[in-house]
């Protein structure tokens, strides 16, 4: 079967994509606002060169639409801007903050203190897969997790991060919406099932191996952009076989999870593309390695203002949902992009 992919090229943002879809100069990416004037035709993993997006050879239709159209809302939640999701690791060994809250009152005070600084959802986790991380019992992930979603989904909309059926079975019982999946529902046979029977929302992430110990010496590949947009279309087309309906569904490209540094701006830099399947973006790149490589910043905790950079370059690359440790400083970053991208020129006002 033939493969095939538009690329957005030369995204615009604010008077510029607006004026460019008025004078039908560029198409939306995924319902706007953004837009994008050229774009790069790929089949079968060849570069077949660049077009104006308004004059694609005819067969080209359907990835046209899933690059232009609106995704179904996500877990209900607003679609008109990017959302944040707020990081809560129940862990004692997270790469960042783990420890802060493997007490369940500091988590649960942790988890409402991102609320009022304006999260839309609070995610969270009770075993860390960072890489190098050893893995960690159901049973034991249950028991951090628990009290923490049990209390916090009466205020939020929660996302258990989690591998395990029985994690997610638990955590959908106590309140949780949503399951974030780093193994893209397939480290238990079980998940798809339970995300399935509970209609829950649920996100997909790029990982090339199952083992987090083993992650980071799986990085070789051919083009680490298609090779993750294939990877995710095709989780997502397997979900789907499976009864978990599209628009349910959001995608993740797993920045730091089996990628270099390199290989994680050469994603941020085309995660364009990634809207040609036709679900929701997020991106978690809160605080990682590669943007203390960057930035020379050793101190995971230091690299706020690098990270604020990142959410801010996913955000304008089609992001739907952002992931990050510091959720005040992202929205206050988000708020401020949305008003200069908003704000009107003159001759358009």
């Amino acid at each position: 079967m033939t493969e095939r992919w538009l690329e957005p090229i030369g995204l615009l943002h604010g008077p510029a994509a607006l004026h460019a879809l008025r004078d039908g100069l560029a198409l939306p990416l995924a319902g706007g606002p953004a837009a994008f004037p050229l774009v790069r035709m790929i089949e079968s993993g060849q570069d077949l060169g660049i077009l104006p997006a308004h004059a694609l050879p005819e067969g080209w239709e359907t990835e046209l639409s899933l690059l232009t159209r609106r995704p179904l809302p996500f877990a209900g939640l607003p679609g008109d801007r990017p959302l944040v999701m707020g990081i809560l690791n129940t862990t004692p060994d997270s790469f960042s903050n783990g420890g802060q809250h493997l007490d369940p009152a500091a988590a649960i005070a942790a988890g409402h203190a991102m609320l009022e600084a304006g999260a839309d959802i609070l995610d969270i986790g009770g075993e860390s897969t960072r890489p190098g991380a050893d893995p960690v019992t159901p049973e034991e992930e249950i028991a951090r997790i628990r009290p923490v979603v049990r209390e916090l989904a009466k205020a939020a909309v929660v996302s258990i991060d989690t591998r395990h059926a029985a994690t997610m079975q638990v955590a959908l019982d106590e309140g949780a919406e949503i399951v974030n999946d780093v193994t893209a529902l397939r480290q238990d046979a079980r998940s798809v099932r339970v995300v399935q029977e509970a209609r829950a929302p649920v996100v997909l992430m790029h990982m090339p191996v199952l083992d987090p110990r083993r992650m980071q010496a799986e990085t070789a590949y051919e083009d680490v952009v298609l090779d993750v947009a294939r990877f995710l279309r095709q989780r997502v087309e397997t979900a789907e076989a499976l009864g978990v309906q599209r628009g349910r569904i959001a995608i993740d490209p797993g920045l730091g999870f089996g990628k270099t540094g390199v290989q994680n701006l050469q994603l941020l830099n085309r995660l364009p593309l990634l809207a040609g399947i036709g679900c929701r973006i997020l991106v978690g790149a809160s605080r990682k390695r590669f943007i203390g490589t960057v930035t020379g910043v050793e101190v995971a905790a230091q690299r706020v203002p690098g990270s604020l950079a990142v959410a801010m370059a996913a955000a304008a690359g089609g992001a739907a949902i952002l992931r990050v440790h510091d959720v005040a400083e992202t929205v206050q970053a988000l708020r401020m992009w949305r008003a200069c991208a908003e704000a009107s020129a003159p001759e358009a006002a």
